[in-house]
């Protein structure tokens, strides 16, 4: 049975810094590319980073470009997102998914795996 269990988050103000994190278990974590969403409140999810081949390749949102980091520690079959120059408009609650390689890591669609997701809250 496959679980993805995310830890971290919380309340930060504008500007700094915060990093969550989601240990895979039931699947064999460097076939997957894994993934990280975000939904604010009435808004649809969002792709926010992806990572593959144990973190050989990476993609981003534009809107948090040079400002997060996707990584991860396949002997923990962990992923973390280390997020910096945090907004406002970065909150919304996180989720960390696993997904299929070679189809489009933007696509939340090619996800299969998700975890319960994690709140992060940005103040101003």
């Amino acid at each position: 049975q496959v679980q993805l269990v995310e830890s971290g988050g919380g309340l930060v103000q504008a500007g700094g810094s915060l990093s969550v994190s989601c240990a895979a278990s039931g699947l064999t974590f460097s076939r997957y590319v894994m993934g990280w969403f975000r939904q604010a409140p009435g808004k649809e999810r969002e792709f926010v980073a992806a990572l593959g081949w144990s973190g050989r390749w990476t993609y981003y949102v534009d809107s948090v470009k040079g400002r997060f980091t996707i990584s991860s520690d396949d002997a923990k079959n962990t992923v973390y997102l280390q997020m910096n120059s945090l907004k406002p408009e970065d909150t919304a609650v996180y989720y960390c998914a696993a997904g299929q390689l070679g189809k489009d890591s933007s696509d939340y669609a090619n996800y299969a795996y998700w975890g319960q997701g994690t709140q992060v809250t940005v103040s101003s």
